[in-house]
């Protein structure tokens, strides 16, 4: 078990290592805050891909435009024309009016009016700023609306793009020590009475708000995308609609011009909807590749909120959530295995030097698996990391690649000067070529030697004996390459050649006996070049074996040698020893691997060392 369980991570280390190394690099690059842009980008696209929802009939907003500002002559109206306005929207009887401009001040004439309306409207809700942004000061709200506790905070809380994501269902006023209800909040709730739907404490956890048949778990410093993000008070995710609300003009109510029964039973806001005013903000939607981004009203914001608030209540929309923190690690690391599980799988079939299109269409799938599922899950009301687990997913990959480059360098440089280049190649692409730990397998060995070598070497000087060798060696190398051997080791004269070893073909004896007959063919262009450089000519013998043997590194850690040890090598440098000039002998057993037909001269009797018998060996033509 223990050897299984050992050879079965040692088989899978590339992602065993590089899974959670890629996902510890990319949760600090998270921690750090780096990704936090780039999924709040993403979750704009979410919104912006979503199909488009019909408008909540249920809000109406009276919005005070640019025509409204030349009309009335004035940017702020009177309280005279407020409270006129107020009367005929009370008058259809709507379900609440939130009144989303700060009136802490007069704007005669009118103001002992528009107190009186104050007084007498229960379901209106004045504004407040409770905690101002990029300096503006703190704002209180209307004096009678504040005593009778009908106040609600108007504040948003923006992200580090400026953008509005987030809205607050209670804000934390310091100076009074008390946790204030949001406007949305507050209209909301004046809808859900009307359901019979009042607040209550969750039963998951008292300090949390239930409506109905929704929980509102309040949003932390790290959900989502989001990172260290100031999540104090109360607040959660809005779950824009991309469809606005129905809008009239704050004249239109003045000159009485709506119809009558337009605001009867309905939410009704009252607030600047002019671009010039300074109640604009980003948000999801305002996300563009080109163009100018588009801005929308404060009291748009709110509609949207309290819109998603009575939606959540009444189980027709959900809210947005995401998972728990460390189930979004999981997550991440789940896909940087995905990556690292699939780059690693390529070196089985398409080798570590190449990039097949399998290969990246096989990435590009996973990506596109990632993409719709974190978008059916949005759909779903499930804010999912997106960016970090893309990330993982082609951060493990190039990860893996990159290890498997070197480890194809590692093994070029190894073989690369005594293999031919399609044996490195087929042993890059076949992952069991790499284990060289001792491994059985049948190999043929090719042993050539030069005949009466010693006596040339004793005429010659040491500078033409090594030119010699280095012509010979040079046509031989050529040759063995051709025909795809691998060379071990030069030994003096001499030549060490496997076929099979480090990767085994079915063809390894019947190429190596065309290659010893090809080296023969070439040494007569040896000898030429030889003769023409007044060199005495050369004359060469061949063995070869075919048997089982162990092939791998001998040494120690400092140094150590590929080769292969047993006894079919030394029987294919004993048949080497009987041959004469320019014969190949050959051993049964490689004879009977050769698929195509052999010319054989002749049998001889082989009697190697420390063996009793050997069968008569062919010699090739």
């Amino acid at each position: 078990m223990a050897i299984a369980l050992r050879k079965w991570f040692w088989g899978w280390r590339g992602v065993l290592i590089a899974t959670p190394s890629i996902t510890g690099l990319i949760l600090l690059l998270r921690f750090a805050g780096l990704l936090q842009i780039l999924e709040l980008v993403m979750l704009d696209y979410w919104f912006q891909l979503r199909p488009r929802e019909p408008i909540d009939e249920r809000i109406v907003i009276v919005g005070i435009t640019e025509r409204d500002i030349q009309s009335l002559q004035r940017s702020i109206p009177t309280d005279a024309q407020l409270a006129t306005v107020l009367q005929r929207i009370k008058a259809q009887n709507p379900h609440g009016i939130g009144l989303d401009l700060y009136r802490d001040l007069p704007e005669n004439p009118g103001h002992g009016a528009l107190q009186e309306v104050f007084r007498s409207t229960p379901n209106l809700t004045g504004i407040r700023k409770v905690v101002g942004n990029q300096g503006d000061r703190n704002i209180p709200a209307p004096p009678i609306l504040a005593e009778q506790g009908q106040v609600g905070a108007s504040d948003v809380p923006l992200d580090v793009d400026g953008k509005v994501r987030r809205g607050f269902l209670y804000i934390y006023a310091e100076a009074e020590d008390e946790y204030v209800p949001s406007l949305a909040l507050r209209q909301a709730q004046f809808y859900l009475q009307s359901q019979g739907i009042t607040p209550k404490a969750a039963p998951v956890d008292p300090r949390y708000l239930q409506l109905g048949e929704a929980v509102f778990f309040p949003l932390k410093e790290n959900t989502g995308g989001y990172v260290r993000i100031a999540a104090g008070s109360y607040q959660l995710l809005i779950n824009y609609r991309q469809a606005s609300f129905q809008q009239v003009s704050f004249v239109e109510v003045l000159e009485n011009r709506v119809a009558a029964d337009l605001f009867t039973d309905r939410l009704v806001f009252i607030s600047y909807t002019a671009q010039g005013k300074k109640d604009i903000h980003l948000t999801p939607y305002s996300t563009r590749l080109f163009g100018t981004a588009e801005q929308i009203p404060g009291v748009v914001i709110q509609a949207h909120l309290t819109s998603q608030i009575i939606n959540a209540a009444l189980g027709q929309r959900p809210l947005l959530q995401s998972w728990p923190e460390w189930v979004e690690w999981v997550w991440i690391l789940f896909w940087s295995g995905v990556g690292a599980s699939l780059s690693w799988q390529w070196r089985y079939s398409q080798g570590v030097n190449r990039w097949s299109w399998q290969s990246g269409v096989a990435l590009i799938l996973a990506g596109g698996s990632l993409l719709a599922a974190c978008y059916l899950a949005f759909l779903g009301g499930w804010w999912l990391p997106l960016v970090p687990p893309f990330l993982g997913l082609f951060g493990s990959a190039i990860a893996i690649t990159g290890y498997l480059a070197y480890q194809a360098a590692d093994v070029r440089a190894i073989f690369g000067r005594y293999l031919a280049d399609s044996v490195v190649a087929n042993l890059l692409e076949t992952p069991e070529g790499l284990n060289l730990g001792g491994k059985r397998q049948i190999v043929t060995i090719l042993i050539s030697d030069l005949r009466g070598f010693s006596a040339i070497a004793e005429s010659l000087n040491p500078e033409e004996t090594m030119h010699l060798l280095n012509l010979y060696f040079e046509k031989m190398t050529e040759v063995i390459g051709q025909y795809e051997g691998t060379i071990n080791e030069f030994i003096g004269d001499g030549i060490i050649v496997f076929f099979g070893a480090p990767t085994q073909r079915p063809d390894d004896g019947e190429r190596a006996i065309a290659c010893a007959v090809a080296m023969q063919l070439a040494m007569e262009e040896v000898n030429e070049q030889l003769q023409t450089q007044y060199l005495p000519p050369l004359k060469m013998g061949i063995g070869i074996d075919t048997g089982e043997v162990v092939v791998g590194n001998v040494g120690s850690k400092k140094r150590a040698k590929w080769t292969v040890v047993g006894y079919h090598v030394n029987l294919a440098a004993r048949i080497e020893s009987f041959t004469a000039g320019h014969q190949i002998l050959v051993s049964w057993d490689t004879l009977r691997t050769a698929k195509t037909e052999v010319q054989v001269e002749q049998q001889r009797m082989v009697q190697p060392k420390n063996r009793l018998y050997l069968p008569p060996m062919p010699r090739t033509s």
